[in-house]
């Protein structure tokens, strides 16, 4: 049977191994940090189906809306779709120094 003193100095040399000092740590980062970003990617597609805009802010503002409560994309092109960009004039900005 071994002593104590014996499995210390097996211990200590299996340390001092590279794999054990670099490509563990890394392999044991790259495993866990899969599973770290399945649950993070879970969190996302879960809430990622909640409406980020309330229905009465968005009436105010004339956004039209699914029944969902979802902006939808053809609406948003129509509106742009009807705004001037032809005839602009460049209104310059309030400078933060001052002149």
């Amino acid at each position: 049977m071994a002593s104590a003193t014996d499995l210390q100095g097996i211990l200590k040399g299996v340390l001092k191994k590279r794999f054990f000092r670099y490509g563990m740590p890394f392999l044991l980062f790259v495993v866990g940090g899969s599973f770290g970003l399945k649950e993070f990617s879970k969190l996302r597609y879960q809430f990622s189906k909640q409406s980020a805009m309330n229905p009465e802010v968005a009436e105010k503002y004339g956004v039209q809306m699914k029944k969902t409560g979802e902006v939808t994309l053809e609406s948003e092109f129509e509106k742009i779709k009807k705004l001037d960009i032809d005839n602009w004039t460049n209104i310059r900005g309030p400078r933060p120094m001052g002149e």
